[in-house]
């Protein structure tokens, strides 16, 4: 995505846009996944990865472009975050909607939204889990934490993170990768004619997230960040 966005920034470089106006229509294209997520079919899950994948290139365009003009601030770097909040949100709430079938004709299976709801809120937490240690620390008139801090002081624990980011599973719980998976599962539906795998990918992001919001809380308070 760096080799498509550098060759974008040459045009907008010498223009008026703001490196924090890249970021409001970042923030748009991330969240405009839910409502393409819910086209049903193959061609909704093609919009959801298109409307993620502009959001990943407008993140790379917004920083670098604010580099090039020297335009640094603030409230840049917390709309980015924002941005990167609820395009995950998006995915993962257009997700369960999807497996609900809105249009299918039949009876709305509410339990499916809930599930991908519960997915969003647990990829948000997770954010907002490593966010609040700054915060905290910050409340409490400590440095920034430096990156050693975030190893558990328990060897198990230890172990357990190093296997767990070996692992990688809590990456398809983040926007980017979750709208590829949700393209594969609508493939693979589409060849059986139904929801099933769709469905199911719903229920394992929510195992997935729930699991990973406790594991993650676990870590930061076995860990020295918070000392």
């Amino acid at each position: 995505m760096r080799e498509v966005s550098l060759r974008i920034d040459r045009y907008l470089v010498n223009t008026r846009v703001t490196p924090n106006q890249l970021t409001y229509l970042m923030t748009v294209c991330g969240v405009l996944a839910c409502p393409a997520l819910l086209v049903p079919g193959i061609p909704g899950a093609v919009l959801g990865v298109v409307a993620v994948q502009l959001y990943l290139l407008l993140d790379c365009v917004d920083g670098e472009v604010a580099r090039w003009k020297k335009q640094y601030s603030l409230g840049g770097v917390y709309l980015d975050r924002v941005g990167a909040y609820l395009t995950d949100a998006a995915v993962l709430v257009g997700l369960g909607l999807r497996a609900a079938d809105l249009w299918g004709g039949g009876r709305i299976d509410w339990l499916w939204a809930f599930l991908g709801t519960l997915a969003a809120l647990g990829a948000i937490l997770i954010k907002a889990e490593t966010d609040l240690v700054g915060v905290a620390r910050h409340q409490a008139g400590l440095a920034p934490v430096q990156e050693a801090a975030s190893v558990p002081r328990s060897s198990g624990m230890a172990l357990a993170r190093r296997a767990a980011a070996a692992l990688r599973f809590h990456r398809l719980i983040l926007g980017i990768e979750a709208s590829l998976l949700i393209l594969l599962l609508a493939v693979v539906d589409a060849s059986r004619g139904d929801l099933f795998f769709t469905r199911l990918g719903t229920a394992v992001l929510a195992g997935i997230a729930v699991v990973q919001t406790l594991l993650h809380l676990v870590s930061v308070l076995a860990s020295s960040r918070l000392r």
